[in-house]
């Protein structure tokens, strides 16, 4: 048999810190945001991006408002080491934005990146080592005392070279790489001496990055580990205190916002998650997630679907439909009872209130999302969705009767045909079904014409019809148009009981001279149930006659089939 797999590992064992405070703490305002989409990011791709995908990245991350951007690992490429080359002799760097770039901890590669910030105005050099215990004894063979030592080393060969340029504004940042598996007294005691050899102060802090390098704990020991250190750190009010969280376990997203409530101030990560293995945490959604919590983020997603598509060209990587935010899907209802309440929210939505609209969490016009995908149809969906698209889409508020029985329809042919149903097929269905002129044999009735006058004993109208194929002229009288049609139709003595009108509804379909009126009329005859008729002319009455005529017809259609079944 085989071995359990579970036997061949171990719980991460938990922080001691009973007196935690960050389950007590909220969010009120947004860390400092650094993007290492050109970096980590680029060195996950299939194929890393080029230079001008780069420089379209590096600009749409500007365009968002992302103040520090990590460009490149310069020493690793001359790709690389070209890029940054050309951000700073090009003078493509805002003036409020900092380039940020990565240096492992040896000699001749911190040269080579000192080398490639020549003339920057603002730069981060990121000095990064591994400290966990395997990585010390596997790809090392060293003990604390020395990894600790290798760290200074570069440290300070690093202030050197910064020294050598006084006209950059230079910021220190340093990684405890796979600090979520180091123990973490020598984790501080790292980060202390590092702190110390570049010389840290309140006024020019060193960014200390701790980052979840291959994510083995859940969330709330990451935030344990980032209290700990945030009380623990000799130096603090010389440390900005930064995380970088991977997504192995698939909590990337809640580690980061812990460490937020911990004590970390900046958050480094991709657009959409992109990065090693799983990928880095999501700026996306942290950022958006902060919107929901009436929190501004700093960064601008307004443009959501543009931004989703330079990523995925830049990337060659695609944004899944489901993603948080900016899938295709993620606003979409298919469920008729989540369409029906999203319905009703939309109708009682203040524009200036709070956002309360069920099953939406954000306003998708704050991302720059239409409404138009928001309810789909197909075979799962109700009469609240079918009554929105129709409403959205062609100005029609479908009464409550009508809705539950055009819902019939709806499924009945979705039941039958299968897949989606676009906004066109469902106007398409909704025309065939209430609206279609009344012409040909199979019209029970059809409307050649009409006409109405006013007196002094309310209205006559004169409805010249086919029945049957049969010519036939009405004749009636009543308060108005429509009440005079149905004494007409009632006095012919061609229906099968009186025919009454139980609703009636009007709505301007296009504005204009050339205004269109679509006109809905719920009808019955004697105790059988009701049924609607639609009809559409730029003449009202006109649109009220088709509408009666067609009701009428429903009627007698569904007589028959019940007489036949």
């Amino acid at each position: 048999m085989l071995k359990d797999p579970s036997t061949k590992y171990r719980a991460f064992p938990p922080v001691d810190l009973p007196d935690r405070t960050w389950p007590n703490r909220t969010i009120t305002a947004p860390p400092v945001w650094m993007s290492t989409d050109l970096r980590d990011g680029n060195q996950a791709l299939f194929e890393p991006m080029d230079a001008e995908r780069k420089l379209r990245m590096f600009q749409t991350l500007v365009g968002i408002g992302l103040k520090q951007i990590e460009v490149a690992f310069p020493s690793a490429s001359q790709t690389d080491f070209d890029f940054v080359r050309r951000l700073i002799e090009e003078r493509l760097i805002p003036d409020d934005v900092t380039i940020e770039v990565l240096t492992q901890a040896r000699e001749d590669l911190i040269r080579r990146t000192f080398e490639s910030l020549r003339g920057a105005p603002r730069a981060i050099v990121h000095l990064y080592s591994a400290t966990a215990p395997s990585w010390r004894r596997i790809v090392f063979n060293m003990d604390q005392a020395e990894v600790q030592a290798m760290a200074v080393r570069a440290t300070r060969l690093m202030r050197q070279l910064a020294d050598e340029q006084p006209a950059t504004d230079w910021t220190f940042e340093y990684s405890p790489e796979t600090f979520m598996s180091t123990e973490l007294p020598f984790a501080r005691e790292v980060c202390d001496a590092v702190v110390d050899a570049w010389g840290g102060t309140p006024d020019k802090p060193v960014i200390i990055n701790l980052p979840t390098t291959v994510e083995v704990s859940t969330p709330n020991v990451f935030a344990d580990q980032i209290e700990w250190m945030h009380r623990h750190l000799t130096r603090r009010d010389a440390i900005i205190l930064s995380v970088h969280p991977h997504n192995d376990r698939g909590t990337a997203v809640a580690a980061a916002e812990l460490a937020v409530m911990a004590g970390a101030q900046r958050v480094e990560g991709c657009l959409f998650g992109n990065g090693e293995r799983t990928g880095n945490v999501d700026l996306v959604t942290l950022a958006l997630n902060l919107y929901t919590q009436g929190v501004h983020p700093g960064l601008d997603f307004s443009s959501i679907n543009e931004i989703a598509r330079v990523a995925e060209d830049c990337t060659q990587l695609p944004v899944h439909p489901r993603h948080p935010y900016a899938g295709d899907l993620v606003f979409t209802a298919f469920s008729g009872s989540h369409q029906d309440a999203i319905k009703k929210g939309f109708a009682v939505q203040d524009p200036e209130g709070i956002w309360e609209v069920p099953y939406l969490p954000i306003d998708p016009a704050d991302l720059g999302r239409s409404y138009d995908s928001v309810v789909r149809v197909n075979s799962q969906s109700g009469k609240g969705g079918i009554a929105f698209l129709l409403e959205n889409h062609h100005g029609i508020t479908l009464p409550r009767r009508l809705q539950v029985e055009f819902s019939g329809v709806v499924q009945r042919e979705t039941d039958a045909v299968g897949g989606e149903f676009t906004v066109d097929r469902l106007w398409s269905l909704f025309e065939r079904e209430y609206i279609t002129p009344a012409s040909g044999a199979e019209q029970p009735w059809v409307l050649r014409s009409h006409r109405s006058d006013d007196g002094a004993n309310g209205t006559h109208v004169v409805l010249e019809v086919a029945h049957q194929g049969r010519p036939v002229t009405l004749r009636g009288q009543g308060n108005g148009p429509v009440s005079a049609a149905v004494d007409a139709f009632n006095r012919s003595g061609l229906l099968h009981g009186d025919l009454r009108v139980d609703d009636f509804h009007e709505h301007a379909q296009t504005a204009g001279a050339q205004a269109t009126a679509l006109t809905l009329i719920e009808v019955a005859i004697g105790k059988a149930p009701p049924t609607f008729g639609a009809g559409r002319d730029a003449h009202i009455v006109s649109a009220a006659m088709q509408a009666l005529v067609q009701g009428v017809n429903r009627l007698v259609r569904r007589d028959a089939v019940q007489a036949a079944a």
